[in-house]
């Protein structure tokens, strides 16, 4: 499903960006076209001038080059502009197109000439181009009193600078496509690695929410059955039937509770108001909470909280965050375990560091633990009544005030929680 939606993802970027490419790559083209044909056509322009024909070809007389008098109009070749740099000449044709003089500079056969005159003649333009034994020619033709002259331009350079252009566009093209493709396919696949694990993790919450579900209803069913089958007996000789369903139906009232809490928080996350309170008596006031609990299971608890430390939230999340991190390390630190809590106050933030000596917690789980329905041990989180959401509880409070919690543990010796709150 992901790689579908990455591969169309690809294909709209690629359609997108190759549609911009070619209207950029076209506008420039057209621009550099018109720029080349109006130089073309200003060099043309220049060119007809300087080979226009004289008074006497007006008049009906051929002008070929080593004539005497002054050509082209009486006035003298160099009092005028010189198409030194241009690859020009010039026909004169009667008026059936046969070709009765011509002015050029360079050494053309006749055939070549008779060539170019046919291909004017066959364009029935006055202005225009053709190409001629490799040559790109632009000609311009000027009716005269005994027929036509003709004037040439050799303007394959710049036919070739069209031509490099579309087929340099061509390349760029190519390579930028290229390119795009694979930046495209890599942040398109760093795009959809968190969509994809969010959807993995929902997969994964549900199938686990399905699980926690099952067993108790299991049990629920089952002691239902037993109690259907001696129906004759009184409630009290079956009371431990009864008992199993209550402890059950408790324990999912815990799961759906939590799981509601969870969502609530995720859904309240923008809208919560925040009233600075104090946190270091938030703080002690859960610690007088659980410490019957914690004489109870003979476990040692030390803490040293810094007074009047005071933040801004809400102070019954806090709270609970303090609750579910003591009670986690009760269940896990063991008969005659230690406890060591520590709040106070550093240089950006404040601190909330919960250890508790036990078995402690494999690397690999470290960064997992604070995810729903995760638990290093399943089978012993059971036998303590846990469902792994206490801790996915916890970040989503201290992320909601913006804080920052984690876990360090040390092997068969300590395992300690940090909450750092602004």
């Amino acid at each position: 499903m992901f790689n579908r939606l990455r591969n169309r993802f690809l294909v709209v970027n690629m359609a997108i960006i190759t549609i911009i490419m070619l209207i950029a790559f076209a506008s420039i083209y057209t621009i550099t076209y018109r720029n080349v044909h109006n130089d073309i056509t200003m060099d043309l322009n220049r060119v007809s001038d300087f080979f226009k024909p004289s008074d006497g070809m007006m008049g009906g007389e051929p002008h070929a080059d080593g004539d005497g008098g002054p050509p082209h109009g009486g006035k003298d070749k160099d009092m005028m502009w010189q198409p030194d740099r241009t690859v020009s000449f010039s026909l004169q044709t009667d008026e059936e197109w046969n070709m009765t003089a011509t002015d050029s500079r360079f050494d053309m056969d006749e055939a070549f000439y008779t060539d170019a005159i046919n291909k004017v003649r066959a364009s029935s333009s006055d202005r225009g181009q053709f190409s001629l034994e490799g040559n790109e020619w632009a000609f311009s033709v000027q009716n005269t009193m005994s027929g036509y002259n003709i004037v040439f331009l050799d303007v394959t350079a710049q036919q070739t600078i069209l031509t490099n252009l579309i087929y340099t566009f061509l390349a760029v093209a190519l390579v930028m496509l290229i390119v795009i493709y694979f930046t495209s396919r890599y942040f398109a696949n760093r795009s959809i690695t968190p969509v994809k694990e969010a959807f993995d993790k929902q997969k994964r919450f549900i199938a686990d929410a399905s699980h926690e579900l099952k067993t108790p209803l299991a049990v629920i069913n089952t002691n239902a059955d037993v109690l259907l089958a001696n129906r004759d007996d009184t409630i009290r000789e079956q009371a431990k039937w009864l008992h199993h369903i209550k402890s059950e139906t408790e324990r999912m009232k815990t799961l759906t509770n939590d799981l509601l809490y969870l969502t609530e928080i995720d859904d309240t996350r923008e809208k919560m108001l925040y009233t600075p309170f104090n946190l270091s008596e938030a703080v002690e006031s859960v610690i007088l909470t659980m410490e019957a609990v914690i004489f109870e299971k003979n476990i040692e608890l030390s803490y040293e909280i810094e007074p009047e430390l005071v933040m801004s939230g809400n102070g019954e999340q806090i709270k609970q965050v303090v609750m579910i991190l003591l009670d986690n390390a009760i269940k896990y630190a063991g008969s005659q375990g230690l406890i060591i809590l520590a709040l106070k106050k550093r240089a950006t933030d404040i601190q909330l560091a919960v250890t508790n000596t036990g078995e402690g917690i494999a690397p690999e789980h470290l960064d997992r633990i604070f995810d729903r329905f995760y638990r290093v041990d399943r089978s012993r989180s059971r036998k303590q009544g846990g469902y792994g959401l206490g801790l996915a509880i916890a970040k989503s409070i201290v992320e909601q005030h913006k804080g920052k919690i984690y876990a360090k543990s040390v092997l068969g010796k300590t395992t300690t929680f940090y909450v750092q709150l602004v």
